[in-house]
């Protein structure tokens, strides 16, 4: 039970920090890479596509962070938490600082 606790923190964060960026550039009209672009992950899609996924993500995070019962007395969830923001956000400012470079 308490290994679901921490896996729910770690994706929670994952899940949340991947909404940011496609919800922000969906909303301001941008495209940006999501996995239904041709080629997956790398082509750009439309605006209305990354508000959705966006949306989707923060949507998924939500419901493994409320599930992982992270609250202000506990630190190790949070930890695993940040861990998992870091763990996608890192990787993704390097992908995404090339979708300018392409």
């Amino acid at each position: 039970m308490i290994l679901q606790i921490y896996l729910c923190a770690f994706f929670a964060g994952i899940f949340l920090a991947n909404a940011i960026p496609h919800f922000v550039q969906g909303i301001s009209g941008n495209k940006f890479p999501t996995p239904f672009a041709k080629p997956p992950g790398l082509g750009l899609s439309s605006a209305p596509v990354n508000v959705v996924w966006g949306l989707f993500n923060a949507i998924i995070g939500t419901i493994l962070f409320i599930y992982s019962h992270i609250s202000a007395e506990t630190t190790l969830p949070w930890v695993v938490f940040f861990a998992g923001v870091a763990l996608i956000s890192v990787p993704m400012s390097i992908r995404f600082a090339k979708k300018h470079k392409e």
